[in-house]
């Protein structure tokens, strides 16, 4: 954020000079944990510096849902044989996908339909059972992009007596590039290259100039 703070530094440097090492560098640690914590409340806000929102999520087609029960054969993994599925519940999502209650796992499961290797009459004892509505833990809420990635443990600041720093950390910053950017990437190891729209993450808006300004007064008046 070295630009966006240029003005702030063509202002301050003289101020700045007339300070101690220690003094210049308590206050740019002061200025740089409110510098993130402004990005932080902004993100959370999902809007760039200049004030636009972000690009919204990419909405997902709502999944079918099946009825009943079904029995296939799936691979276990590893050379081993296929092992037989019983699922309930089950609904079709994207990428041709079944996600539903596997009953020999005991657990929700998801399966890729072209992985099946054969379809199997379904046991007499799980026809007809729908087994009720399928459910996942925190599913159906939409929370907000990047709630994560601007928290504290990844949205870190930084300062000495010559400046600051507000930026991501670890393997993180890879992540917050693409979307700052918006380059193209994978969601996933296995999954094709997609563009992701540009959303900012950081940048200095003029709130935050004034709040640094102010910052910098309050210490020399304290001075």
């Amino acid at each position: 954020m070295t630009d966006e703070l240029a003005e702030i530094e063509r202002i301050a440097g003289a101020l700045l000079r007339g300070l101690s090492s220690g003094q210049r560098r308590t206050l740019m640690r002061r200025m740089a944990r409110d510098l993130g914590a402004g990005q932080r409340e902004r993100i959370a806000g999902q809007h760039a510096p200049d004030g636009s929102a972000f690009a919204p999520r990419k909405k997902k087609e709502p999944p079918i849902s099946g009825r009943g029960a079904a029995c296939f054969l799936y691979p276990s993994g590893g050379s081993g044989e296929p092992r037989r599925v019983i699922m309930k519940s089950f609904t079709w999502g994207a990428g041709q996908k079944m996600t539903g209650f596997d009953i020999d796992a005991g657990a929700i499961r998801t399966f890729e339909f072209s992985k099946i290797v054969k379809w199997l009459p379904v046991p007499p004892e799980h026809a007809n059972r729908s087994g009720g509505k399928l459910r996942r833990r925190g599913g159906i809420r939409r929370r907000a992009m990047f709630r994560r990635l601007s928290s504290a443990r990844f949205l870190r600041t930084g300062a000495d007596d010559q400046s600051l720093w507000v930026g991501f950390s670890g393997k993180v910053s890879a992540i917050a590039n693409v979307h700052q950017r918006g380059l193209r990437d994978r969601p996933s190891i296995r999954a094709k290259p997609v563009d992701y729209p540009q959303r900012e993450l950081l940048g200095a808006t003029a709130a935050d100039r004034e709040r640094l300004l102010d910052l910098l007064y309050s210490h020399m008046a304290e001075a």
